[in-house]
C-alpha cells in the first residue's frame, strides 16, 4: 500500500494533520461504536501512522510540541481540581489506602517486572506506572452509571486524587534526578530549594495578584481563556527550566488558582482543548511503538495486564476490608481502578525523555494500558454479578463489625433510614430537627463516625444483605426509609420486610419514573425520587415568588 510518506506528502506538516485528524476521527467513531474509550483509538492511530505501519508520523518530529501542550494542558486542570480545602476534607480513609494501594502496587509490579526480565530502572517505570488509574476513564465509568455519589464512587474519586499526588511528587523526584550531573542528593535537594522559593512566590500570587487579576479577565471570558493558557504554558516553562519538567510546572499552575472562584469556568472551557491537544500526545506515544519488538515482548505484557486486572484490584479489596468497609463496596472500588492511567504514559514519556528508560519500555507500559482500560470498560458494567459470584471468596476480605443491636432493642426508633449519603444526611438532620428518633444504617465507617459523634443511632449493615434484617430493631408503626437508588437493592429489601412480616411504612428511593410502578408494586408505600422533589421545590419557589 501506498504511504502519504512515499507520495511525499508528509512534507507538508499541514497536510500531514489533516491526514492524522481524518484518521482519528474515524478510529474514534468506530471505538465509540464498539463503546471503547477514545484513548485507545488515539494510540492505535499512532501505532497505524508510526513507522512500523505507515509511516506518517515520526516520534518526537513536528507534532511533538503539540503532545507537550497537551501533556501541560492536562496536568493544569488536574490541578485546578486540587482546591487546597478539597486536600484537606480527603479523609483518612482516601490517604491511607490510596497511599498504601500505590506503594504496594507498585512494589507488586517491579517485582514482576524484575522477574519477567526487566533491568532494575525500567522495572521501577513500570511498577510504578501499574499502581496509578486513570481519572478520565474511571470518572467516565462512574459517571455513566450515576454512581459517582455511591460510596465506592467517593472512594474511587479519593484514591484517584492520592495517585495524583504521588505521581506528580514522583515527576519531580526522576526530573531532579535526571538533570543531575553529580551527587542525585545535591541535585535533589537543589530542586527542593528552587521549589520552596517557586511556592513562596505562587502563594503570594494566590494572596494578593491572581483573584483580582482573574476577577478583571472575568468580565471578557475568551480572554480568561487564554490567560488561563497561557499561564498553565509559561509554569510549564518556568517549571522545566528549574529542573521540576513541564508537566509538574502546569500542575502548580492548576493550583495556584485552584482556590479562586473562577476555577470551574476555566477548566470546563480547557476540557475541549485539552483533549484536541492530548490526541496528538497519544499518537506520538503510539507512534514510538515498535510492532516488531511488541510481538516478542507480548506475553510479558498479558502477565502484566493479568497483574492490573486481577492483583491490583484485591490489593484495594483488602485494604478497604481493613478499614472495614463491606465486600462489596471494596470490591466496585477495586475494579473501577482496574486499569492503568494515562499519567502512566506520561511517567513513561518522562523516562524516555530523561534517558532513563528505552522506547521498548514505553512500548510495554502502553500495550497494558490498552489492553486493562479495554478489559475495565467492558467489565465494570458487571460487578454486581461479579461480587455475587465471588461472595463466599471476597469474606477473607471483610472484617467482623461490631453490632450494638442489644441497645437498640431497648430503645426502637421511630425511623431507620438506609443510606447516609447527602440525600439520607438531610433527611436524618430534618427528623432530628423535629425530634423524631432515627437510626442511621450504613457501611461507610466514616459516616457512621460522624454521625454517632453527633449524638444519633447508628449501625454498620447494607441494604443488599437479607440476613441484616434479622437484626434490625424495626418500629412496629413507624417507617423505614432507604435513600438507596438501585431499583434492584430496593426490590430485595421490600421482598425480604414483607418476608419478616413488617406491618410499618415503607420509603424507598428512585432514579427513574419507570422504576415507580415497580416499586410500588413490590410494596413501597411512597417512592421517593430526589430530583423530581428538588424541581418541584424550584417551581413551587419561583411561582410563590411571582
Amino acid at each position: 500500500m501506498e504511504t502519504l510518506a512515499a507520495l511525499g506528502l508528509t512534507d507538508d506538516l499541514f497536510v500531514q494533520v489533516a491526514a492524522i485528524l481524518v484518521v482519528s476521527a474515524v478510529a474514534g467513531t468506530i471505538a465509540v461504536w464498539l463503546r471503547l474509550p477514545l484513548v485507545i483509538a488515539y494510540v492505535a492511530v499512532g501505532v497505524v501512522a508510526g513507522p512500523s505501519a505507515a509511516d506518517l508520523v515520526q516520534p518526537g518530529g513536528e507534532l511533538e510540541l503539540l503532545a507537550q501542550l497537551g501533556i501541560a494542558l492536562l496536568l493544569f486542570v488536574v490541578g485546578l481540581k486540587l482546591d487546597i480545602h478539597v486536600i484537606r476534607t480527603l479523609g483518612p480513609v482516601s490517604l491511607a489506602v490510596g497511599g498504601a494501594q500505590v506503594a504496594l502496587t507498585a512494589a507488586g509490579g517491579f517485582l514482576l517486572a524484575l522477574a519477567l526480565g526487566l533491568d532494575v530502572t525500567p522495572a521501577l517505570y513500570v511498577g510504578i506506572g501499574l499502581a496509578l488509574s486513570s481519572t478520565i476513564i474511571v470518572i467516565k465509568l462512574l459517571s455513566d452509571r450515576r454512581e459517582l455519589e455511591d460510596l465506592h464512587g467517593r472512594l474511587a474519586v479519593g484514591i484517584l486524587i492520592v495517585q495524583d499526588l504521588v505521581v506528580v511528587v514522583v515527576m519531580i523526584a526522576l526530573t531532579a534526578s535526571g538533570e543531575s550531573e553529580g551527587s542525585t542528593g545535591a541535585a535533589l535537594l537543589g530542586v527542593l530549594a528552587k521549589g520552596i522559593a517557586l511556592l513562596a512566590v505562587l502563594g503570594v500570587l494566590m494572596r494578593w495578584a491572581l483573584t483580582p487579576l482573574l476577577h478583571a479577565l472575568a468580565r471578557l471570558p475568551d480572554l480568561l481563556v487564554l490567560f488561563a493558557i497561557a499561564w498553565a504554558v509559561a509554569l510549564g516553562a518556568l517549571g522545566d527550566e528549574l529542573g521540576f519538567g513541564v508537566e509538574v510546572g502546569a500542575f502548580l499552575g492548576g493550583v495556584s488558582i485552584a482556590s479562586t472562584p473562577y476555577r470551574e469556568a476555566i477548566g470546563s472551557r480547557l476540557v475541549t482543548i485539552r483533549d484536541f491537544l492530548l490526541l496528538f500526545f497519544f499518537i506520538d506515544l503510539g507512534s514510538r511503538v515498535d510492532l516488531g519488538q511488541l510481538a516478542d515482548e507480548l506475553w510479558i505484557a498479558v502477565l502484566l495486564s493479568v497483574f492490573v486486572l486481577v492483583l491490583k484490584p484485591i490489593i484495594v479489596i483488602g485494604l478497604l476490608g481493613a478499614m472495614r468497609y463491606r465486600k462489596r463496596v471494596s470490591l466496585e472500588t477495586g475494579l473501577a481502578l482496574a486499569q492503568i492511567s494515562e499519567f502512566s504514559l506520561i511517567l513513561g514519556a518522562l523516562g524516555l525523555r530523561l534517558g532513563h528508560i528505552d522506547e521498548d519500555t514505553t512500548s510495554l507500559l502502553t500495550a497494558v494500558a490498552l489492553v486493562t482500560i479495554a478489559v475495565s470498560v467492558y467489565v465494570y458494567p458487571y460487578s454486581g454479578a461479579i461480587a455475587s459470584r465471588l461472595e463466599g471468596f471476597l469474606e477473607i476480605f471483610e472484617r467482623a463489625e461490631p453490632r450494638p443491636e442489644e441497645a437498640l432493642t431497648e430503645h426502637p426508633p421511630d425511623v431507620i433510614v438506609l443510606g447516609l449519603g447527602r440525600y439520607g444526611d438531610g433527611i436524618v438532620e430534618g427528623l432530628r430537627e423535629r425530634g423524631v428518633a432515627v437510626l442511621g444504617v450504613d457501611f461507610d465507617p466514616v459516616a457512621l463516625a460522624d454521625w454517632s459523634e453527633q449524638g444519633v443511632d447508628v449501625l454498620y449493615g447494607d441494604a443488599e444483605d437479607p440476613e441484616f434484617l434479622h437484626v434490625l430493631p424495626l418500629p412496629e408503626h413507624g417507617w423505614v426509609v432507604s435513600t438507596v437508588r438501585r431499583v434492584d437493592v430496593n426490590l430485595a429489601l421490600l421482598h425480604a420486610l414483607s418476608h419478616h412480616g413488617y406491618t410499618g411504612h415503607v420509603a424507598v428511593a428512585a432514579h427513574r419514573r419507570a422504576d415507580v410502578e415497580r416499586l410500588t408494586k413490590a410494596g413501597a408505600d411512597h417512592v421517593l425520587m430526589p430530583y423530581v422533589s428538588a424541581a418541584r421545590e424550584v417551581v413551587e419557589l419561583i411561582s410563590d415568588g411571582r
